[in-house]
Order: C-alpha cells, then sequence, then structure tokens
C-alpha cells in the first residue's frame, strides 16, 4: 500500500453518511420458464432485456432456460419475468449429472429434467444413501475379480 493510498483512505468520506449505492457483481441468471413457441421466447426475452444492468440474455426453448448476464439481483429477474410474462418463473434448479453423488435418488431424479441435468439437492438423507461401511468395502475388495490373489476360493 503507497503514501497515496494511505492518504486516500485517511480522507476518505464516503462510508458511514454516504447515499452511494454498493456496485453489484457482474454474475449469470438462470432461470426456468416454461417456453412453448416463439412468441414465448420472444416476450421472455423482451421482458429481460429492458431491465436496467442486463448485458446479455440467451434463451434455449428446447431446456425452457433462460439465461441473464449483466449487473442484476436474480430475485428481480426472476419477478419481472413472472410479472412481465404471466408465466411461472423459479430459478435454474438443475445441476449436471456428473456433480451430484447419487442421480437417481428420490428427490434428486426428476423426470421433467433436461438430458443431462438432475435436481440440485442438499438434503443429508440423499448424501448419506449409498455409504458404504469399512466392513463392508473390506468384504467386497476380498472377492475382487481384480485382486485374486486375496481369496483362496476363486
Amino acid at each position: 500500500m503507497g503514501a497515496l493510498d494511505h492518504f486516500s483512505n485517511l480522507f476518505d468520506c464516503s462510508h458511514g453518511s454516504s447515499k452511494l449505492k454498493k456496485r453489484r457483481q457482474l454474475q449469470t441468471v438462470e432461470v426456468k420458464v416454461r417456453i412453448d413457441c416463439e412468441g414465448c421466447e420472444r416476450k421472455v426475452k423482451r421482458a429481460v432485456e429492458g431491465m436496467k444492468g442486463v448485458r446479455e440474455v440467451n434463451v434455449e426453448r428446447k431446456a425452457n432456460k433462460v439465461t441473464v448476464v449483466g449487473y442484476v439481483d436474480p430475485a428481480k429477474v426472476v419477478r419481472r419475468v413472472a410479472h412481465r410474462t404471466g408465466k411461472k418463473a423459479e430459478l435454474w434448479p438443475y445441476v449436471p449429472y456428473d456433480v451430484v453423488e447419487h442421480p437417481y435418488a428420490p428427490g434428486v431424479y426428476d423426470k421433467k429434467a433436461p438430458a443431462g441435468y438432475v435436481r440440485y439437492s442438499q438434503d443429508s438423507h440423499v448424501s448419506q444413501l449409498a455409504r458404504a461401511s469399512s466392513a463392508e468395502v473390506r468384504y467386497t475388495t476380498a472377492f475382487s475379480d481384480e485382486n485374486t490373489a486375496a481369496c483362496a476360493i476363486m
């Protein structure tokens, strides 16, 4: 930290009673909206493009997904889409299939999810679903086809 930075911090009047707004971060917001036709796609895109701070809007009709890049609040984007289009909108609830430990567990697997995606879940029951104890691991590796020397029966 240089001398100018030090003096700048000493005489800075921006914190405290200042009414300056905190600058928002550039972020990507993904929203799930049912999009049936080109008219719906155009309607959703126009609703979001008019927001302050939006840099880019990408609509994927087959996945029912709208991606918004800009200096925006995710809750405001969802509210704006729901209000302007009259459609049910929610934040994108899916994650790629590879990220989840047990993609076919109840509460994670979703038939309505696009190909390659499953519903994101932080349920502790799902994460504990198929954990093997140390005794189970020991028995299953003892009778493994890869380790033929471990068992005299094989």
